[in-house]
């Protein structure tokens, strides 16, 4: 398996084991910091293989995550959003009949859009009601679809789910828990998927097996500067990434 090292220069795996690294943590500790490894495996490698390259890191990624925060989970939440998520993989699927994989630029520029909206929307409604949280159907199918959608388009639903888990005023850990199994379930059905779109490759999937060890370095580290971070810092930390990853996406 190791030969497959040979295919790829000493600069895409730095970059590889760098999003790899991101991704761990990603999982256990800082959700906001999703989009990094989007954006460095998109410079590293041609689209098509770079998404598909992070799918498989993070469909490994997420059993380490719902193994440690199994117990967290809110269901209710989740029931809530994953039939809209399905949804939303079946748009991004259609969509990618109109955008070539290859127009990076195209995606990015609507899920910056998408994402910059709805921290907006987010602001201004905590300011107006702060007690109000939008739970209800209507709103878990607006966000639910949009996870489906962006996490099809360019695996960067990130964002999205940060401003919708926020939204849910959950303590950090059962925000954590949430996040895990909703993306282990969607992020594992994806795989057939984007197999057949020809972004799951035997070459992304040696690549991500080689990267095992460095994602579970990531969450080990991520797990400790979760139990020391205080629940204020956490949800302006991953606020704050989810818009400037947003802004990334959006204008460069």
């Amino acid at each position: 398996m190791f030969d497959i090292l040979n295919t790829i220069s000493t600069g895409q795996l730095a970059i590889l084991s760098l999003a790899a690294f991101l991704i761990g943590i990603n999982k256990t500790a800082v959700p906001g910091i999703g989009l990094l490894p989007v954006i460095l495996l998109a410079s590293a490698f041609e689209t098509r293989l770079s998404t598909g390259l992070q799918l498989g890191m993070l469909a490994l990624a997420d059993i380490l995550a719902v193994f440690w925060y199994h117990r967290h989970a809110d269901w209710k939440i989740l029931l809530r959003l994953l039939p809209w998520a399905l949804a939303g993989l079946a748009v991004g699927s259609g969509i990618l009949r109109f955008i070539p994989l290859d127009d990076t630029r195209t995606m990015n520029i609507i899920i910056g859009i998408i994402v910059i909206g709805l921290a907006v929307f987010s602001l201004i409604k905590k300011r107006l009601d702060p007690e109000s949280i939008p739970s209800g159907t209507k709103a878990a199918a607006c966000y639910g679809i949009l996870l489906g959608t962006t996490t099809q388009l360019a695996n960067a639903a990130g964002p999205v789910s940060a401003l919708y888990l926020l939204a849910m005023k959950l303590p950090k850990e059962k925000y954590m828990g949430t996040g895990a199994w909703f993306f282990l379930i969607v992020n594992w059905i994806k795989v057939p998927i984007f197999a057949f779109e020809g972004r799951v490759t035997l070459q992304s999937v040696k690549l991500d097996l080689l990267m095992l060890p460095v994602i579970i370095a990531g969450a080990a580290v991520g797990i400790l500067l979760l139990k020391k971070m205080p629940q204020k810092l956490f949800n302006d930390i991953v606020m704050g990434l989810a818009v400037l990853g947003a802004l990334k996406l959006l204008f460069f």
